[in-house]
């Protein structure tokens, strides 16, 4: 294992929720929460607490968006990904909105996600939340 990074996976496809917790596994980081809903991935979010968020723009009932925005309004200070099947235009406004409500965007991403990205970011996330695990129980 590299380091405690936690990492939440949002996306209403199983088959890609699956296949992103076996790479981030494989890549030596165990701590991963994965679900298919947003409003359930909010409810898990004070308990788990996660370091790194890696969002799909495309929910149904909530969208990214707007679950980023209610992240935000939490209070999230971990670092954030954003997947998407849509276009570059649709990635790059999402990932404008979501830092203009103060969340820390490391990228946004077509699926599927390359391991050597997913590697890169995992580890981008780590150097950025390593001093928050001091506080950790």
């Amino acid at each position: 294992m590299n380091h405690p990074l936690r990492i939440l996976l949002l996306d209403d496809d199983v088959f890609m929720l699956e296949l992103l917790t076996e790479m981030i596994g494989s890549l030596g980081y165990p701590h991963v929460h994965a679900d298919t809903d947003a409003r359930s991935a909010l409810k898990a979010l004070p308990t788990f607490r996660p370091d790194l968020l890696i969002c799909d723009l495309s929910l149904p009932e909530m969208d990214g968006i707007e679950f980023l925005r209610t992240v935000a309004e939490k209070g999230f200070t971990g670092s954030v990904v954003l997947l998407s099947g849509m276009d570059s235009g649709i990635l790059r406004a999402a990932r404008t909105l979501a830092a203009a409500q103060g969340l820390t965007i490391l990228g946004a991403f077509s699926k599927p996600l390359a391991r050597t990205a997913l590697a890169e970011l995992l580890a981008a996330a780590g150097a950025r939340s390593a001093p928050l695990h001091g506080d950790r129980k």
